[in-house]
């Protein structure tokens, strides 16, 4: 079957994006092949089309046992044979799944790394394998962010099977690292394929961490503006994962939680609320989300610093995959820089982790277009601003913080250096906090110099100066603020010092897209109801047959028919992602709703369920298929099919009689025409249904 009339019939699409199509192709030419494309840029479909189209079973290797199942339900909910192999299934399920692929019942076949090792000799002996597809490539890499030795042994499959095409995927990988990939599993002069790491949907945000209180007012905010949507929260630890979990829970909202301390089975269960629709908000640490295909993930809140841009990039990459719109955020303190210069002490290649953390923490102090920081990290060239970052958005207007330098930098001379911001603050503000009146800091000369101004400018104030330079952080003294060389010059007068002016996070929140985060009751556009409509018709066709709602449609397609309204079956077929399968699956529901919005009236067209009928047999389903689909017998479908040809439609009946039926059919009528269908049925046991196929074919 050609490669677009695979995509066109399984997956709905009516042409490919930038990439899959050369990379398919050297997957079809047998060519190893190592492809970068970003989160949700469409990495799946470069290795599954070549297996659909290739003959034998392409292994599709993956390291989490949550991936593997989400990618084979949404393969099954597109009427493609997929199954998978892990330590989670009963083993007589997986020897069932190994014996089905090498009988040619399975076209891909899920499998984690470890499994792949153990299971190897029986694979290559028993299934013909047309591809092997390596996801989340960077594990191999000693460079990656996320190194797993396991991944290390993938290097047999080359050797083992030189003629059988590999395909390295991810989304995250340096220079560096994308080298060591390709050599790492051997691969020989692959087919290379960058795409652009650049996520335009995705706006960027960061903000100087505001207190606790605030962070839970901002993501309250996202929960009510996307309220049939989903959102995560990554955080440090697991302890700050559990109170931000409890925070959100005692705030009404529907949260779950995750990190690799719960149980396996805790995991799974938090996941699986998340995944179908029962939880907005997941609450993790980067235990959770690898692989995630969730397509509505519609903002992601960073708690938390990460500890490199590989991981930043991967997390936010888990919002906004359908292409739509999604917003991300993170909250900036000293105190997980800290953290993390712990975790680098303790990583074994502190140099390395340590480099990236500096360029994780200069990403999260810089003001200019952070667009434009991420993509040429990956070495990727921009040369304009993306309109669509914090920084791009709102410009921070600048003014002379001499003054303001000098009464901060005096306050810490005076005190030795001995204290951390918090207190300096303090002082400046005049606290009559017990210790500072104990230790005597009241009767410093700059004690009170700053009244003026709230703790909150203070804490942004100071942090713009320890990123120009003023003051460094003792990170091993208790974060105690100390003067530098250029903060003395400034205290002197040899300085002058421009600052950025503070604004609070409330007029942030405010101009997020007009007011829709502060007022959940705003009026709805038509469009915005209709997507609601859709959004709870998926979610109860989800639950019904219990799987994630973005497997029944993704944003984009619910997107789609907001714009095109299709009233019939043939119109649903133009929507986006609507293969065959989901066309007859879904489409009615949907359509039923699009109706009674446009006209009043929820009915159907007449003829809909032949239309049906006809859509899955010339995809190549079996008359017993289609009937279990429709919930409808088989010789309704056989009568279907009749009624096309009997106006014209030409159908290969061969698909539907036999030969001998033909034949005696033909016989049959041909010597007691008044008598045949009696005959036929009683003699030859050949039920109408067939009969009237059997003329259609002879023309009887």
């Amino acid at each position: 079957m050609d490669c677009r009339e695979i995509l066109r019939r399984y997956y709905g699409y009516s042409s490919f994006r930038k990439g899959q199509e050369e990379i398919i192709a050297s997957a079809l030419e047998k060519r190893d092949s190592l492809v970068l494309m970003p989160t949700g840029g469409g990495k799946s479909l470069c290795f599954q089309i070549p297996a659909l189209a290739m003959p034998g079973c392409a292994i599709v290797v993956s390291p989490l046992i949550a991936l593997m199942n989400d990618q084979v339900a949404a393969l099954k909910a597109n009427g493609i044979s997929a199954e998978a192999v892990h330590s989670n299934q009963d083993e007589t399920v997986n020897r069932d799944n190994l014996y089905r692929a090498s009988i040619g019942d399975v076209k891909l076949l899920y499998i984690s790394p470890e499994r792949l090792t153990a299971e190897f000799e029986r694979i290559r002996a028993h299934i013909p394998v047309s591809l092997v597809a390596i996801d989340e490539a960077h594990c191999i890499s000693q460079w990656g962010h996320d190194f797993r030795p396991v991944y290390t042994s993938l290097s047999v499959i080359k050797e083992a099977m030189p003629d059988v095409p590999v395909m390295a995927l991810t989304a995250t990988a340096d220079r560096l690292t994308r080298a060591d990939i390709a050599g790492a599993l051997g691969l020989r002069d692959p087919f290379v394929w960058v795409g652009s790491f650049d996520r335009p949907n995705l706006s960027l945000t960061v903000l100087a961490d505001p207190g606790k209180k605030q962070r839970l007012r901002v993501i309250e905010a996202f929960v009510r503006k996307y309220r049939l949507d989903s959102g995560i929260v990554y955080c440090l630890s697991r302890k700050k994962t559990e109170d931000m979990h409890k925070s959100l829970l005692d705030m009404g909202i529907k949260s779950v939680c995750y990190h690799a301390g719960l149980s396996p089975a805790d995991r799974e269960a938090a996941q699986k609320a998340f995944v179908n629709g029962e939880a907005q908000v997941v609450c993790a640490t980067i235990a959770f989300g690898m692989g995630i295909d969730k397509s509505n993930i519609r903002w992601v809140v960073h708690n938390n610093l990460p500890g490199n841009i590989e991981s930043y990039y991967q997390e936010i990459g888990r919002a906004g995959r359908d292409g739509m719109p999604a917003e991300t955020l993170m909250f900036y303190n000293y105190g997980d820089v800290i953290m993390r210069r712990n975790f680098v002490e303790d990583s074994g290649q502190r140099e390395i982790n340590g480099e990236k953390l500096d360029f994780m923490q200069r990403y999260a102090e810089a003001s200019v277009c952070r667009r434009r920081i991420l993509l040429s990290y990956f070495s990727e060239e921009t040369v304009t601003d993306c309109g669509n970052c914090d920084n791009c958005r709102n410009p921070r207007k600048r003014f002379d913080g001499t003054i303001l330098a000098q009464k901060a930098l005096s306050a810490v001379i005076r005190i030795n250096a001995r204290e951390a911001m918090n207190t300096v603050i303090d002082i400046l503000r005049a606290s009559n906090r017990a210790d500072i009146i104990r230790k005597g800091y009241h009767q410093i000369k700059t004690y009170g110099a700053g009244r003026d101004l709230g703790a909150r400018e203070w804490h942004n104030y100071l942090l713009q100066m320890v990123q120009l330079g003023l003051f460094e952080v003792a990170y091993d003294d208790n974060l105690h603020l100390r003067p530098t060389p250029l903060g003395m010059k400034v205290v002197k007068g040899l300085q002058r010092v421009e600052l950025a002016t503070f604004e609070p996070q409330e007029p942030w929140m405010n101009k997020r897209k007009g007011s829709e985060m502060k007022d959940p009751v705003r009026q709805l556009s038509p469009e915005e109801r209709l997507m609601e409509q859709l959004k709870r018709v998926r979610m109860e066709l989800a639950k019904k047959e219990n799987i994630a709602p973005y497997m029944v449609f993704a944003d984009t397609s619910l997107d789609d028919m907001v714009r095109k309204r299709p009233l019939d079956i043939d119109a649903f077929r133009e929507i986006n992602g609507a293969g065959v399968l989901k066309t007859v699956k879904y489409g009615k529901s949907f359509i039923s709703i699009i109706r009674k919005f446009e006209t009043g009236k929820a009915g159907m067209p007449a003829g809909t369920s032949q239309k049906e009928t006809l859509m899955l047999f010339e995809a190549g389903m079996e008359a017993d298929q289609i009937a279990a689909i429709k919930d409808v017998s088989v010789p309704t479908v056989y009568s279907h099919l009749a009624q096309w040809a009997e106006e014209g439609k030409e159908i290969d009946f061969r698909r539907l009689v036999t030969v001998e039926e033909l034949d005696t059919v033909c016989s049959v009528f041909s010597k007691d025409p008044d008598n045949a269908y009696e005959i036929l049925k009683t003699r030859y046991s050949i039920p109408n249904h067939i009969i009237r196929i059997a003329r259609l074919e002879a023309s009887i």
